[in-house]
């Protein structure tokens, strides 16, 4: 079989790529259906501003449906709203004001300043006083006051926007695999996290327990995704007939989001008083070190979780009795005969495995039942 045929060849070609141009590849992958939707609603609300509404050089049609849609899920339905919004704002007291008083600097500081204004006393969202005040711009200074380009101009944030969420909810991306990413990829991290971890403390190698720690760190722009892609995953189950039927899965995978983020804020902590003990020449017994290597065990099982299709393994049951055996190491009476130091690092662990409970799928006073078990 040749090397292009074997379905395992392409896999191995992107294997071997230096890691900055994998992370570029993919996510240029994640990217690739928003990038098709931006284009085709770009495309098409100029058509339609032209064909349709004859409108000479539509040009904030196509503007207005790819701002609208973006290469984020989140929010769609309110940067369209904000967009159109903002542009009528700034038209509205642009023309009014200008018609008033005339055209030049001073004009335009106070016209801009009057349309964010009444933008943000309006609503609290980022985009609008934007466009009220890029509006109220071109009304000071291309657009004539009382003409129809201004109108327009509203008129094609309406229909960009308009096309921007119907291409968004006939074409829609997958929320759910989307999502599940995220968060796998965010657990992984941590997985490898502990790990390191685990051997730095075995191996009394202070450097390796420093870099477990800056890994930790490092989530916090994947977790801020990972938030989002949710928050935009569930906005496409309400959208897009085609993804009705995935709310409840949606559902379960957002119920996720704050524990998996607080489970990375626990683990810093882990990792932050783990290295002050290295710096101060401790060391933490096997016992506790072990727990922590069984952790990336936990985190391994949560992201295969997230992965798996319904009904494939491991599934929310699995991964809670591989959580509920390292609860069993993790007693409190572990640490009944050692310094301050490891006890507080127990009261963290023990604090992380309520979080990881919960990723699996338990409520906090289970999770918590469990743990006083």
């Amino acid at each position: 079989m040749s090397g292009l045929a074997n379905p395992s060849y392409p896999r191995r070609v992107f294997n071997s790529l230096p890691p900055q141009l994998k992370r570029r590849f993919r996510r240029l992958h994640v990217s690739l259906v928003p990038i098709v939707q931006c284009a085709l609603a770009a495309g098409v609300s100029w058509w339609i501003a032209v064909e349709i509404f004859i409108h000479p050089d539509p040009f904030f049609a196509p503007i207005a449906a790819v701002i609208s849609l973006g290469l984020s899920l989140g929010q769609r339905w309110r940067r369209a709203v904000e967009l159109v919004g903002g542009v009528a704002i700034g038209i509205l007291v642009g023309d009014l004001f200008i018609s008033l008083v005339g055209e030049g600097a001073w004009q335009i500081m106070i016209v801009v300043a009057l349309a964010m204004t009444v933008a943000v006393f309006l609503d609290d969202g980022p985009l609008i006083p934007m466009q009220a005040a890029s509006s109220a711009a071109l009304v000071a200074t291309l657009l004539p006051p009382g003409g129809v380009a201004g109108f327009h101009r509203a008129l094609d944030a309406l229909i960009g926007g308009l096309v921007g969420i119907l291409v968004g909810a006939l074409l829609p991306v997958n929320p759910a695999s989307r999502a599940r990413r995220d968060a796998a990829g965010v657990l992984a991290t941590i997985r490898d996290a502990a790990r390191l971890l685990s051997s730095g403390l075995r191996d009394h190698d202070e450097d390796r327990v420093a870099a477990a720690l800056e890994s930790g760190r490092g989530t916090q722009a994947a977790i801020n995704k990972m938030h989002s892609d949710m928050t935009g995953g569930r906005e496409v189950t309400r959208i897009s007939p085609l993804y009705w039927g995935s709310r409840m899965r949606l559902d379960r995978l957002s119920a996720t989001a704050d524990p998996i983020d607080n489970a990375v804020r626990n683990f810093r902590i882990i990792a932050r008083r783990a290295l002050a003990i290295s710096q101060r020449g401790e060391e933490v017994q096997p016992a506790l070190v072990e727990i922590i290597d069984d952790l990336a065990g936990a985190f391994e099982v949560l992201r295969a979780m997230m992965m798996a299709d319904p009904g494939e393994e491991p599934d929310q049951a699995d991964a809670a009795r591989v959580i509920r055996s390292i609860v069993r190491k993790a007693r409190a009476d572990l640490v009944a005969h050692s310094d301050l130091s490891e006890a507080a690092l127990l009261a963290e662990i023990r604090s992380l495995l309520v979080d990881l409970l919960m990723i699996a799928g338990l409520r906090r006073s289970s999770a918590l039942a469990t743990l006083r078990s």
